[in-house]
């Protein structure tokens, strides 16, 4: 529990671009809605709602330009309040680079990472042109850049610890072991509960943590609010990649049992893709008297 004193920033971040996938705007949206009430200051980084024009690639990355302007952003706002803690409801994966890096500077690296998410997030421009796959290899100081160059202060792998990534491509999986990067998998979370996550956050030394929570780690058969949950999509759409496989009960427990042992400096929720209340929102635009129906 964080002490009254100190200072909690929620972040709103609808980042979009990204994952190329507008709908993480509205996403990102009704996050801040749902969520409760903020206890100390919010800001919003702007973003440009989504628009039918296609992003440009640049460098090898989708909107790399709008990207770094939007992290330059987020770390303004960040350093206007200088934070004890983040929240930062997102928007695409991406989102979480500005304000893990703030907190790694902020506890001079006194800062493990727990990575719930169903995907290890360190391509590259080589592998992948979507920079939300490309985030936690930049906390660690890996790959495109630019987008290192915005971490002063790289977290140290043996302080991160994946929770629920499986399925990794070769490529991945041959990363992961180089660089070192551990991996609690659905199936040890069901055997053995929040033991190895609580035993590798000892064994870093670290009194503070950040974690960064990518939806898509929850069953898609169980929250449908996901990518792999699109409606009106082929049903091989997503053959071949990794999909959550955890119940939400199963991360508010694991959560629950790291905030007893861990000073939890940073929350990031990324990922939302609200479909039905997406739908919902698109047909109430075309009702007469409360939208703008089409004419014959």
């Amino acid at each position: 529990m964080a002490p009254s004193s100190d200072k909690t920033l929620r972040l709103v971040f609808p980042q979009w671009q990204g994952g190329n996938n507008p709908p993480y705007y509205f996403g990102s949206k009704l996050l801040e809605w749902l969520a409760p009430e903020p206890t100390g200051p919010v800001e919003e980084v702007p973003v440009p709602h989504p628009t039918d024009e296609p992003l440009p690639i640049e460098d090898g990355v989708v909107a790399r330009n709008a990207l770094l302007g939007q992290l330059r952003h987020a770390r303004k706002l960040i350093d206007k309040h200088q934070p004890d803690r983040l929240v930062v409801l997102g928007g695409d994966c991406l989102v979480d680079l500005a304000p893990f890096a703030y907190l790694n500077e902020r506890y001079d690296g006194d800062l493990a990472v727990l990575w719930v998410d169903a995907h290890p997030d360190i391509m590259t421009p080589r592998e992948f042109q979507l920079a939300h796959a490309m985030v936690l290899g930049n906390l660690l100081g890996h790959g495109d850049a630019d987008f290192v160059r915005t971490v002063a202060r790289p977290i140290k792998p043996q302080n991160v610890l994946y929770v629920g990534v499986n399925n990794p491509t070769e490529w991945e999986a041959a990363t992961l072991q180089q660089l070192g990067l551990g991996n609690v998998t659905p199936l040890e979370l069901a055997e053995h509960g929040s033991r190895p996550v609580l035993d590798w956050f000892n064994s870093t030394g670290a009194s503070r943590l950040a974690i960064h929570f990518d939806l898509d780690v929850l069953d898609p058969s169980l929250f449908r609010a996901l990518l792999f949950a699109k409606p009106s999509i082929p049903a091989n759409t997503f053959d071949g990649t990794a999909q959550g496989k955890l119940a939400m009960d199963e991360v508010v427990q694991l959560l629950g049992d790291v905030a007893a042992v861990a000073d939890v400096v940073g929350l990031g929720i990324a990922e939302h893709l609200p479909w039905d209340a997406l739908a919902l929102k698109n047909m109430l635009a075309k009702l007469p008297l409360i939208g703008t129906p089409a004419r014959a």
